[in-house]
């Protein structure tokens, strides 16, 4: 019989009262308490800091808490360790990857926890189910595949296949989708749909508001590490959310675009892929002007301007800075004309973890922070980075580690070491994936302002609505090819994914 979350109110489900989390001089959580009924998706909004990650980590047995006590199935519950969770039926999907990249699909999904026949580990059977929970997310590749070749969205979605292949009966998702297109995320939704109606509970963590209606029961917000804010249903307007969250009035969420002038600074012609990702791409973007790239996950968007900024190689086009060709696959010639790419991969690709962050701002920047001799100027290095980080709103000292940082402040780093080579051609890669929404209002400030200051600028974004507020026009590609390119005034929804269909 299926069990629903209004009929499971007599059976408890997990019962949170009065946790408190402190990590030193900062109060992460302040007395928090929180309900989920069996069958039930509960939203967990807040900004960065706001203490949903903490809040996810206690009930997960990552951290334990100061105060309070919980309850989960009508039993006290106080897990000291993931695995104490694990054992109850609780499982944390991270919003950053967790995953070891030099294994299999299948040995991720069943790590620390191997299938083993007549002494031996079961590969055959570990590599079944793990394609039974891939297939249940629409992702149809072999179980025997490294996973440092996938993609960022398949690699997600391989984080999502481990919860699913333990059975949990409570699934904490902290941004879920953050790596996933639209088709992606229906199947998730699908998924997340069948376990609640099969008594599963959620909680469920995004940045992405307008989700939250689709796919939640109630919501839960958090300012500060305190509870805000409580609503019986998620069919509440986004503005709603985004003002309970950051505790004042949104007015547009997008800034108003400048005119671009009439001069063109880059210039794309027939690009192909050498590894067959795109072909024959051809476009312009002209001073002052923000061209937003939309189109489904593996329509080839990270890969074409992975190869303007000459980060991979091509097998024919050309690409023209400024009435001057570049050298393809070179991405120091790129750098050295004003061509940049902020990845989509900002742990990975974008910031040095453990380092800090003036030293992650100085090492694209060697020439600025060096002395007399080639040596590095540590007082070079401070100067350099308080400047990026005053100009860029980071919060952070330079010498702070960029892991010590959230999610939006470390894509701030990115982006701050980059525009301190003065570029012309600024291209983001997925901007504001996993940011809350005051982080994300800053961004598109910057990426609007980076226009008015003359620069080139193309976004690349899974959101489409986010493509559609900061572009003057939109590419949009399918399958590697590219469909079409619409003015602003032509670039509706219904009219990009018409053609990101076609």
């Amino acid at each position: 019989m299926t069990t629903t979350a209004s009929e499971a109110d007599t059976t408890q489900g997990l019962i949170i009262r009065g946790v408190s989390k402190r990590f030193g001089a900062t109060q992460a959580l302040h007395s928090i308490d929180l309900e989920v009924r069996p069958g039930e998706v509960v939203a967990l909004l807040g900004e960065n800091g706001a203490g949903k990650s903490t809040l996810s980590n206690i009930v997960a047995g990552v951290f334990t808490s100061d105060t309070g006590q919980m309850e989960w199935d009508g039993q006290p519950y106080a897990p000291t360790a993931p695995g104490d969770a694990l054992n109850r039926g609780i499982g944390l999907i991270h919003q950053e990857m967790r995953l070891l990249p030099d294994l299999t699909v299948s040995e991720n999904v069943f790590v620390g926890r191997q299938l083993v026949k007549g002494g031996r580990i079961d590969r055959e059977e570990m590599d079944r189910r793990a394609r039974a929970a891939l297939q249940r997310l629409g992702l149809n590749i072999s179980p025997r595949r490294i996973v440092r070749s996938l993609r960022v969205a398949a690699q997600q979605q391989v984080e999502i296949a481990k919860a699913l292949a333990l059975n949990a009966r409570l699934l904490i998702l902290d941004e879920p989708t953050a790596a996933l297109g639209a088709e992606e995320t229906d199947h998730l939704f699908e998924v997340v749909d069948q376990l609640r109606s099969e008594g599963v509970s959620f909680i469920y963590v995004s940045h992405r508001l307008e989700e939250i209606a689709r796919i939640c029961d109630r919501v839960v917000v958090l300012r500060d590490g305190q509870f805000v804010a409580a609503h019986g249903t998620a069919q509440l307007p986004v503005r709603q959310l985004v003002e309970d969250m950051v505790g004042r009035k949104i007015e547009n969420v997008f800034p108003q675009l400048s005119p671009p002038t009439d001069r063109e600074l880059l210039t794309v012609s027939n690009l192909t892929s050498a590894e067959g990702a795109f072909r024959d791409i051809s476009f312009s973007v002209n001073e002052g002007e923000i061209l937003g790239i939309a189109g489904i996950v593996g329509a080839g968007r990270t890969e074409v301007v992975r190869a303007v900024a000459g980060a991979d190689p091509v097998s024919a086009g050309t690409v023209v800075v400024d009435g001057k060709q570049l050298k393809n696959g070179d991405v120091r010639d790129a750098i050295r004309r004003g061509v940049v790419l902020v990845p989509e991969d900002r742990k990975n690709q974008g910031v040095v973890l453990d380092m800090t962050i003036g030293d992650n701002i100085a090492l694209v920047n060697l020439d600025t922070v060096s002395g007399s001799g080639g040596f590095i100027s540590p007082r070079k290095v401070r100067s350099v980075a308080l400047d990026a980080c005053r100009i860029m709103t980071v919060k952070g000292r330079p010498e702070q580690p960029a892991r010590a940082m959230s999610g939006g402040n470390q894509q701030k780093v990115v982006i701050a070491k980059w525009l301190e080579r003065k570029p012309r051609i600024v291209i983001l890669d997925e901007p504001t994936r996993g940011i809350d929404v005051g982080a994300r209002a800053a961004i598109y400030e910057l990426i609007v302002d980076l226009a008015k200051q003359g620069m080139a600028v193309i976004v690349v974004s899974s959101e489409l609505e986010e493509v559609l507020g900061l572009s003057h026009r939109v590419l949009v590609l399918a399958r590697g090819e590219q469909k079409g390119i619409l003015d602003r005034a032509d670039a509706t929804d219904v009219a990009v994914m018409h053609l990101a269909a076609a």
